[in-house]
């Protein structure tokens, strides 16, 4: 089983980065502006991740679902993948970020793959933060497949077995971390099938404000907050049971 709690190695937080469209319909802009717009928070949150004890960030960049929106979004999102990848590749490993990409590679366009598998090779070695970016992510889909993987299989299913099986369902190296916070922004409140067996013991937080309109310092205040809750993890509430 993977840690209940990643407090040795810093914390894993996951995002799910909500509001990019409205907050351009808003503007009266077209969708694809709120898009380049919530890379400059993406920024500016891996950038203030590490000095507030985050030592793993998942990003919720574009589910499996999202390839029902309209063609044109779609491809104006790859777009914005395959630059952003290549072009930001050298500040992360100059900033000490290792950069990983997970969900599905077999659906993605060849030049998003080729950037991200360069930025995972460039940045390998890096370990101030480790940013996954969920794309073509769904995690029903990755818990179906590492079902598959272990199908047949001899050795007894227990939760680090399935454990590694997702991560190498996921693309990953190992078991993944639990998550310590998950935080949506944009006022909607549901996991939207992500990271779901990650997050068993996950604090949750919801945010009314728009992902590009989200800064480091409401970031930093939902980390406050994480640390002031009481994580029982099925046990009792040790606060109250000390008073």
């Amino acid at each position: 089983m993977s840690a209940k709690s990643n407090s040795t190695d810093g914390l894993h937080v996951g995002l799910i980065m909500d509001g990019n469209g409205r907050w351009a319909t808003q503007r009266g802009q077209p969708r694809v502006a709120g898009h380049r717009e919530g890379v400059r928070t993406v920024r500016r949150i891996v950038r203030a991740a590490p000095d507030l004890g985050v030592s793993t960030l998942t990003l919720y960049a574009f589910s499996s679902d999202n390839w029902r929106r309209p063609r044109p979004e779609v491809s104006a999102l790859m777009r914005i993948f395959h630059r952003h990848l290549r072009s930001e590749s050298v500040e992360l490993k100059e900033e000490g970020v290792r950069m990983s990409l997970v969900g599905r590679r077999d659906r993605l366009p060849s030049r998003v793959l080729k950037a991200a598998d360069e930025a995972e090779a460039l940045t390998r070695d890096e370990a101030r933060l480790h940013l996954r970016l969920a794309i073509d992510y769904s995690a029903r889909d990755t818990l179906a497949a590492a079902a598959e993987l272990l199908r047949g299989g001899d050795e007894p299913v227990t939760r680090e077995v399935l454990a590694e099986a997702i991560g190498r369902a996921m693309c990953c190296q190992g078991a993944t971390p639990d998550v310590d916070l998950m935080i949506r922004t944009s006022g909607e409140e549901r996991l939207s099938d992500f990271l779901l067996w990650e997050s068993a013991y996950a604090e949750l937080l919801f945010t009314e404000t728009l992902w590009p309109d989200f800064q480091a310092d409401e970031f930093e205040s939902c980390i406050r907050d994480f640390h002031g809750r009481d994580r029982r993890f099925g046990g009792l509430n040790t606060r109250a049971e000390a008073v």
